[in-house]
């Protein structure tokens, strides 16, 4: 069968310029409202909230920092008021070192430092937390943003715009199967983490779902595909556990036997998810280790 590839983020909540009068309102509104909500009903200014660096690991793909450019922008108008900053790991400006150099220039107290990243690996147990270290402000590492129900339903609505039904009928519980597809990793964390966001999503779709890696070993994606049909399961996605288009999501998608959805990218959801673990690092009693938390 045919792979149906998605190409790019062209759904309605996807990247793009305002278009619309009601959009650029908008924009202006909740700007107001942010910078409102810092000052007291008695005129005093209150303090700004610790900041929220979003980590991302880079990309060669010029659309990857588009994408997590416009995710930030949701981020945002989800929570006006709030200093939301990019940082990433590699390939990519602004480099996390340099995003926490500006805002110990700038003074302006705490930070959280949130991994657009899906599970416990070498950047979120290493790379991540060495860097924050280097800075002066004082800085927080939330959790990765899997395994957590929000992920799961950015993963399903994808899905469903590729052409997976609303509504499983018996012939798709009897026949059909996922491979989520992620980066991969060694990490055995990594892994039980991007195995449990599989759990969860079969438990949401009702079919089996088998997490296939970009790198690292796998098993690769046709590798999960043949594991599905072994088990009577020909009618197969593949759901992209990726942030921003990439080599990798291209590269999973291309190998889907019947349809692959796009990136997570600006969807509502992974916007709702990032300010779910920017408050829980800022409620956690002390400064620690990145977990996998349990669904909420």
């Amino acid at each position: 069968m045919t792979a149906t590839h998605p190409a790019g983020p062209a759904h309605p909540d996807g990247p793009g310029r305002l278009d619309t009068t009601g959009d650029l309102l908008h924009r202006i509104g909740t700007t107001l409202a942010g910078r409102l909500g810092l000052v007291t009903p008695d005129g005093r200014r209150r303090p700004a909230p610790p900041a929220l660096v979003v980590v991302a690991h880079g990309s060669r793909d010029p659309r990857a920092l588009t994408t997590v450019t416009a995710l930030l922008d949701r981020v945002r108008a989800l929570r006006p008021g709030l200093p939301v900053h990019l940082g990433h790991v590699e390939l990519n400006a602004p480099l996390l070192p340099d995003t926490l150099a500006a805002l110990d220039a700038r003074a302006t107290g705490r930070a959280v430092l949130v991994p657009l990243l899906f599970g416990r690996g070498h950047h979120v147990k290493r790379d991540i937390p060495a860097l924050a270290a280097g800075a002066r402000t004082p800085t927080r590492v939330a959790a990765p943003l899997g395994p957590h129900p929000l992920l799961v339903d950015a993963l399903h609505a994808r899905l469903t715009e590729a052409g997976w039904p609303d509504e499983a009928d018996g012939t798709t519980r009897r026949t059909g199967g996922v491979v989520l597809a992620w980066a991969g990793s060694r990490d055995p964390e990594a892994r039980a983490d991007t195995g449990r966001t599989a759990r969860l999503l079969a438990a949401r779709l009702g079919v089996p779902v088998v997490p296939a890696q970009a790198s690292a070993g796998g098993p690769a994606v046709p590798d999960a595909v043949r594991a599905l049909a072994a088990r009577g399961r020909h009618r197969v996605a593949v759901a992209s556990c990726f942030a921003a288009p990439g080599r990798f999501a291209t590269e999973c998608a291309r190998t889907a036997p019947w349809i692959a959805s796009a990136p997570l990218g600006t969807h509502p959801a992974l916007a709702r998810l990032l300010l779910h673990r920017y408050d829980e690092a800022l409620a956690s009693p002390a400064v620690r280790p990145p977990t996998a938390l349990a669904p909420a």
